[in-house]
């Protein structure tokens, strides 16, 4: 999977071609996996740093059928340069994340256990994971005896609020690896689309382990 090129003005098309690429690949795969039904989810990417460019999804499509021509590049404000559509109405998240985490990608996914369990522990304020040897997974991971924690924030459809509290989540916790959305899905991201994948398969391999075992005996 291609990474960035760091402080380019111009993303470098090959590049793009890679990263667009690998998005494809993740939003076919993740349908196959149940994890971005219907039109829900959405992905971007990072192209460079100075200035910020993102390519990401256009709104309301089907993952399973995404192609290059699904995605629109945008700057740090939002503004569509290049694509036709309009980019996915979480696009705020998508860039605080970026500026705030440093992430190359980010993927937003709305399975079945991410629901429920971002629903079940919402009045903790999040859900901590530790013992799963899958923990290791994760980047700068390298102990089962880590914990994880996965802070819930209640789902609105105010962005900017959203993405504000997002960038205070990620000021006070600068480890984590993923957000949940009450009621709603996972966001995760990585250094590029790759890591960001195997971020996504590690915590929804460690919510549906965490989901099964509860006592209360939740199940699909």
């Amino acid at each position: 999977m291609a990474e960035l090129t760091k402080h380019r003005a111009t993303p470098d098309p090959a590049a793009v071609k890679a990263i667009l690429e690998s998005l494809v690949e993740v939003g076919h795969e993740f349908y196959r996996r149940g994890w971005v039904l219907g039109t829900s989810g959405n992905f971007s990417a990072r192209t460079t740093d100075s200035p910020l460019r993102l390519m990401i999804t256009m709104s309301g499509l089907d993952k399973g059928a995404l192609s290059d021509s699904s995605f629109l590049e945008i700057d740090d404000h939002a503004q569509v340069l290049s694509g036709s559509g309009r980019p996915s109405a979480e696009t705020a998240l998508h860039l605080k994340i970026v500026q705030r985490a440093g992430a190359g990608a980010v993927l937003h996914t709305h399975s079945i256990w991410s629901t429920i369990l971002s629903d079940r522990f919402a009045a903790s304020g999040g859900l901590s994971i530790q013992g799963y040897e899958m923990l290791k997974g994760l980047s700068g991971v390298s102990t089962h005896e880590h914990r994880e924690w996965l802070p819930i924030l209640e789902n609105a459809q105010d962005y900017a609020l959203l993405a504000q509290q997002m960038e205070n989540l990620l000021a006070q916790n600068p480890e984590i690896h993923g957000i949940l959305l009450r009621k709603h899905g996972l966001y995760t991201w990585g250094q590029d689309v790759a890591e960001a994948k195997r971020h996504v398969e590690i915590l929804e391999f460690l919510l549906e382990a965490v989901g099964r075992g509860l006592p209360s005996g939740i199940s699909e």
